[in-house]
């Protein structure tokens, strides 16, 4: 540092918090300046906040067990989910746990639960 600089720094350590609120006033009036400190990191806290409250868009909807009324299970399974024939769905139930649904949307993916724990299967949303 120059001498300049050190010698500013040293009268500025010398002074009173009253001088130095003065001194700061003059500065952020002569140069137009505000001297308040700019808050950076809180869209960064934001950002981690929404990311956090972030919906989730996307289920794996599984079939975690068929309960007793396995015929029941699988006429709901083949109403929910169209493209199983009669072997596949049974062969779903049969074999659980078995993924039913990936990449589901959230309100595909409640229907399924819900039609298929109506008729006394245990389904797991993940």
């Amino acid at each position: 540092m120059s001498a300049s600089t050190n010698k500013l720094i040293e009268e500025i350590g010398n002074m009173s918090v009253l001088e130095l609120a003065n001194l700061v006033k003059a500065l952020e009036e002569a140069f137009g300046v505000s001297a308040a400190m700019q808050v950076v990191a809180a869209p960064a806290a934001s950002a981690s906040t929404e990311a956090a409250a972030e919906v989730k868009s996307e289920y794996k909807v599984t079939l975690k067990d068929s309960g007793d009324k396995k015929i029941d299970v699988i006429k709901a399974l083949r109403k929910v989910v169209t493209t199983l024939n009669l072997s596949d769905a049974k062969k779903a139930v049969d074999e659980a746990p078995t993924v039913i649904g990936e990449a589901v949307t959230k309100e595909e993916a409640q229907k399924m639960k819900e039609a298929l724990e109506a008729a006394g299967a245990k389904v797991e949303l993940s």
